[in-house]
């Protein structure tokens, strides 16, 4: 690839000289006010001029969500949280609440490796040691700067969200061993799993696992397997790296991804929770495993993971409002009306701040009608419900809100109402969100309180196997177009994306053996773009933020 002419050499970012910190707005997170104080007239004497200070990790999220800063220095330890400057730095990540323009540095009295190593999982720009220098604190700041300048052209090109010129950059700075070289070589391989190029990231963080035998390289090298289809050579590269890492948290949270696809839920479990163990103040763990809990029926340890993360962040970015949907379910089945209206509360003050969100309308509607049951509200309940029904069929109607709306119908038809619709409802929702035997498991979790409704779900999976085996046995009858239209027929009526996708391999296997082929892709494309935009995957919660074991690529 020819790349640009600006993309061949490095430059200051934001036109900031590299020796030149007075522009620079820091961010200090310490509970120890004199150590603040310290680093305070540090960075004075370095000529910044704009130091906001936080004493509490909350504090820290609520400035970092709210204003941009090109310094940042963490203490590791909080006096009054579990929570280490790594667990925090590892949430921001995801949340994707620092740029890269942000230099981070940790400060420590740890020197052991394994604190060394935790820095270098969290992809810092430094790591300094107490008792520090004033120079020592300046040394660090100017190196860090300096690769931010070194590499300038890459993260450019990010900004610019040119993706390919990036990667192609990252590659050549590998090829050629140059300056931060490893460095660019991570971010290369983040870049080619986002660009859907697995092999190729795969090939790239084997090279650097060769060469360096970094613990993150080896991770990279099994979300490549696992993206690209190999879950199972995935599964023994996380195995291999958790044997000699058993404290590298990332590494479980990829290995709960892998077994959640498997449909291996009660592995999949204990790995999140083993996760949350080490990290016991991430949000975004603590609901992995209060989610899964709820799937599987542990209501007391769903209910204990979700309110512990709501209490640590729930006005924090990083937090899934799918918590409280599930926690207002939970407490809906213990008669708990205050626990309902708490999550409710939560739920319309997100709405009131995101009006034009299609999943906290419906969040919010769900939690309110399990609140009016509970008051007794019928007629009320009944009219919500017919109006949330219409959903149904929206492009933006996910496997999350199917899930949550099973899990409503199944709770209001255990507390008496019958709703003469509700088959049809859960067979409709069973019909297009089945597309997987672990998608199609997750869903009779939602309804395993009632019988009925679970083998209404299972039932649906069948009959969509039963299509799809129809229209490959077509195929091989050299009726490919026919198998095909089969395909669309179920397709269209169903929405579900199994059957589109399948539709759309076969016309692209058979295209010279297809009779209308043109036609017939546009038909295919289409449905595809209103009901296939969701991940075919298994997956708890949002897909947003940084993926475990991931660099953020977003400014």
């Amino acid at each position: 690839m020819s790349l640009p002419a600006f993309a061949t050499q490095a430059r200051p970012l934001a036109g900031i000289p590299v020796s030149d910190l007075s522009t620079c707005r820091a961010l200090i997170i310490d509970t120890n006010q004199t150590s603040r104080s310290i680093l305070r007239a540090m960075l004075a004497d370095l000529g910044l001029q704009t130091i906001t200070q936080a004493a509490k990790i909350n504090d820290a999220r609520r400035a970092l969500e709210t204003q941009a800063y090109d310094v940042v220095l963490c203490d590791y330890h909080f006096d009054d949280s579990k929570m280490t400057g790594s667990d925090l730095l590892d949430d921001l990540r995801r949340a994707q609440l620092l740029p890269y323009s942000t230099v981070f540095v940790m400060i420590t009295g740890e020197a052991s490796y394994v604190k060394v190593a935790e820095a270098a999982e969290s992809a810092l720009d430094s790591y300094l040691l107490k008792p520090h220098t004033s120079n020592a604190l300046a040394q660090r700041l100017h190196m860090a700067r300096h690769r931010k300048v070194v590499l300038g052209s890459i993260f450019e090109a990010i900004e610019r969200e040119e993706f390919s010129i990036a990667a192609e950059l990252c590659l050549q700075r590998f090829a050629n061993r140059g300056e931060y070289w490893v460095y660019a070589a991570r971010i290369g391989g983040e870049l080619l799993l986002r660009l859907g190029r697995h092999e190729e990231a795969r090939k790239l963080f084997q090279a650097i696992d060769e060469t360096k035998a970094l613990p993150w390289a080896r991770l990279g090298i099994a979300r490549a397997q696992l993206d690209g289809g190999h879950a199972l050579p995935a599964r023994r590269t996380l195995e291999s790296l958790l044997s000699e890492n058993p404290t590298f948290a990332d590494a479980y949270d990829v290995m709960g991804r892998a077994q959640l696809q498997a449909g291996s839920f009660d592995e999949a479990y204990e790995t999140y929770q083993h996760a949350a163990e080490i990290t016991p103040s991430s949000i975004s763990r603590l609901q992995k495993v209060g989610m899964l809990a709820y799937y599987l029926g542990r209501n007391d340890e769903a209910a204990r993971s979700l309110e512990r993360a709501t209490s640590l962040g729930v006005s924090s970015k990083m937090f899934d409002y799918q918590s409280l949907v599930m926690l207002a379910q939970i407490r809906f089945e213990q008669k708990d009306y205050k626990g309902v209206q708490r999550c409710l509360v939560n739920l319309q003050h997100a709405y009131e701040k995101q009006a034009n969100s299609g999943r906290l309308r419906r969040m919010t509607g769900l939690v309110s009608v399990l609140a009016l049951m509970l008051q007794r509200q019928v007629a009320e309940v009944v009219r919500l419900v017919k109006a949330m029904v219409a959903d149904f069929e929206m492009p933006d109607f996910d496997f999350e809100a199917a899930g949550n709306m099973l899990g409503l119908l199944t709770r209001l038809r255990n507390n008496e109402l019958e709703l003469p619709d509700a088959e049809l409802w859960v067979q409709k929702l069973a019909s297009r969100f089945c597309i997987s035997k672990p998608s199609t498991d997750l869903l009779a979790m939602s309804v395993s309180g009632f019988k009925a409704y679970g083998d209404l779900v299972h039932d649906a999976y069948k009959s969509i196997v039963d299509h799809a085996e129809k229209a490959l046995e077509q195929a091989r009858n050299s009726a490919p177009g026919a198998g095909v239209k089969t395909l669309l027929v179920h397709g269209s009526k169903t929405m579900n994306a199994k059957l589109l996708d399948l539709a759309d391999m076969m016309l692209n296997r058979y295209r010279d053996q297809t009779k209308d082929a043109p036609i017939l892709t546009e038909m295919v494309q289409e449905m595809r773009g209103k009901f296939c935009r969701g991940s075919a995957q298994v997956q708890l919660g949002a897909n947003t933020g940084r993926q475990a074991g991931a660099l953020n690529l977003r400014n």
